[in-house]
């Protein structure tokens, strides 16, 4: 066990090194999987459940759909519990992963916004 323990400790070590050589603004997907603390489970099944809505948006937009609301609330439903959905969003868009579907739920959280700050 202390071996381990000894392995986790240096990978922790260097990924605190990496961090202070490399701008992690550059990399904010990224930056926010380590700041969080995800295993490569939880970020596989992120991504995984990203791909199944963007690929469910793409169909919506092919048939019509103006109003994709229910993805974003099934998105936030369904992102870990360790993150923030409007966070994630954001570092995603920069990130330029799935643009199409991650500027569409910005423009919905910013209309969102808009409608709840005039009341």
């Amino acid at each position: 066990m202390g071996e381990f323990e000894n392995t986790n400790d240096s990978s922790s070590f260097h990924i605190q090194l990496l961090s202070k050589i490399i701008d992690m603004n550059q990399y904010p997907v990224i930056k926010l999987i380590i700041e969080h603390n995800l295993t490569r489970k939880e970020y596989s099944e992120m991504m995984d459940m990203i791909e199944g809505l963007n690929e469910t948006y793409e169909l919506q937009k092919e048939e019509g759909l103006l109003d994709f609301t229910s993805l974003l609330i099934q998105f936030a439903g369904m992102l870990n519990e360790k993150l923030n959905p409007n966070e994630t969003i954001e570092a995603l868009k920069s990130e330029g992963c799935y643009p199409l579907l991650m500027s569409e739920f910005s423009k919905i959280l910013e209309e969102y916004d808009r409608q709840h700050r005039r009341r």
